[in-house]
């Protein structure tokens, strides 16, 4: 026994020597470097203005851009609607596709568990009863006899260039690249839900003014159809003013269309089927225009983009990826060891005399493989060429993304301030127009211009103010949407 024990020592220590050596060793292939943050200092080629312009109705607050400024982790209760807040949280319950991302992730984060398994030596242990018999020779034969061998084996492939840790290195990027996927899927629910409200409200908006333009058109056509029993207008004057009122009558369904499918969207981004609509509704007046917007500096663009986070670790994974298929092209050296006891009976294993034991090392360099090791090290270089590419790609759209927000943000309130202007001047025209055709001091001509005058006016104008909402929306989105600032992250919150 102390024989055995001596040993199943001696491999235990050569294992540990050679944990020691493969720490020791360089991994082949490059060590990667993260990118630099772009080399610009704005986002748009001239100055922004730091504040917009206002217009004294909904969503026509001026906006002030603050450089530096913080995004908030909850960045849509800035919109101050409990109704947007309740159905967001219900969202991020329930919507399968945020399920989706997590289970992606903790499927990723297991695999790197996996593969760090083989920094361990690899540990089995067998029982095998048999009964044997030799066979006849020179006309003697043995009587059947059993024999039970009971082992431990022990194997263990040195890491000694080191393509072990690149593989491990490979697929931790890609657990950070799906760390990263799944906070660009809670960025894009968020702002889904957030511009399905504001599309909604802009419906409810301009389904109003509709409804509003046809109670105007009613009264005036019941006004015309009064002046036309007295003789004061032609007919042709009340047929044009009938056709009026249908062509607005059938812009109304659309809208209505619009609306429930709207609806659909918003139920289903909730995680619930279209039947389970929900109770929250929006419109304009329920939602507050956030008056400051920040301005992340360009350098700290590359780090917030959930985007450019996961380009940055499917680049490093890449360059993991040219490590593995170079280590896979140098010696492999494998250690195994066994140890254990063999005896006619079951119940004589491992006394004095049943022991057993060896240790094989091996040393294996591929020598001709058709070409393919060298191809596949060639091929996983040209794939880190693409990642760097595409790495490049998606942070110049995401600079592209802020530059579009921050225009967009500028025009919307400039063009907001001008529509807003034109619909109270089409007002003023409507209601001298209709003044005028009472006192039979205008054709009717003229008050059915100013009916379509004022009827594009309102519509225009609750697009522009939804405008406003969904931009702003839309700029917290392309800053990262502030998830750097959640208490605690996605990635430990789904681990769990």
């Amino acid at each position: 026994m102390n024989t055995t024990k001596l040993h199943f020592n001696r491999p235990l220590r050569i294992s540990v020597m050679a944990v020691a050596l493969a720490l020791a060793g360089c991994a082949a292939g490059p060590d990667f470097k993260q990118p630099d943050a772009p080399q610009v200092k704005g986002y748009t080629k001239e100055p922004l203005q730091t504040r917009t312009s206002s217009a004294e109705t909904v969503g026509g607050a001026a906006q002030q851009f603050v450089e530096g400024m913080d995004i908030p982790a909850q960045w849509w209760t800035l919109f101050n609607s409990p109704a947007l807040n309740a159905v967001i949280e219900q969202a991020l319950k329930a919507n399968p596709d945020l399920q989706s991302a997590q289970a992606a992730l903790r499927a990723a984060q297991e695999q790197v568990s996996a593969q760090q398994g083989a920094f361990l030596p690899s540990v089995n242990a067998s029982l095998a009863p048999t009964r044997q018999k030799q066979p006849v020779s020179a006309g003697q034969g043995t009587s059947p006899f059993n024999l039970h061998t009971a082992q431990v084996s022990v194997s263990y492939t040195l890491d000694a260039f080191g393509g072990n840790r690149r593989q491990v290195e490979a697929l931790q990027a890609q657990a950070e690249q799906q760390k990263y996927l799944l906070e660009a899927a809670y960025l894009t629910l968020t702002s889904n839900v957030v511009a399905a409200a504001v599309q909604e409200a802009a419906l409810r908006a301009q389904i109003a003014a509709t409804q509003e333009v046809l109670k105007v058109q009613g009264e005036l056509l019941t006004l015309l159809q009064r002046q036309y029993q007295l003789g004061d207008v032609a007919q042709a004057d009340v047929l044009a003013q009938q056709a009026a009122l249908a062509q607005t009558q059938a812009s109304l369904p659309p809208l209505l269309k619009s609306l429930a499918l709207q609806r659909d969207l918003l139920t289903v981004l909730a995680g619930r089927f279209p039947s389970e609509e929900l109770e929250q509704k929006f419109d304009l007046a329920s939602l507050s225009l956030p008056q400051q917007l920040p301005l992340s500096l360009p350098s700290s663009l590359v780090q917030q983009r959930p985007d450019i986070r996961s380009a940055e670790a499917q680049l490093h994974a890449a360059s993991a990826a040219v490590g593995v298929a170079t280590a896979n092209m140098l010696p492999q050296i494998t250690l195994s060891a066994n140890i254990g006891s063999a005896a006619a009976q079951m119940g004589d294993l491992f006394t004095s005399g049943t022991g057993l034991w060896s240790l094989v090392g091996g040393l294996t360099q591929p020598l001709f493989a058709g070409g393919a090791l060298l191809h596949k090290k060639r091929a996983s270089e040209a794939l880190l060429e693409q990642a760097a590419a595409q790495y490049q790609s998606t942070v110049i759209h995401a600079f592209q993304n802020v530059a579009d927000s921050l225009r967009a943000l500028q025009y919307d309130a400039d063009a907001l301030q001008a529509q807003y202007l034109a619909e109270r001047a089409a007002a003023r025209s409507l209601e001298i127009s209709r003044k005028s055709v009472q006192l039979g001091a205008a054709t009717p001509q003229t008050l059915l211009t100013a009916q379509q005058t004022y009827q594009q006016a309102v519509i225009s104008l609750a697009q522009a103010q939804a405008a406003r909402f969904a931009d702003t929306a839309a700029l917290f989105q392309a800053l990262g949407g502030g998830w750097w600032n959640r208490g605690e992250p996605l990635a430990a919150a789904t681990a769990r």
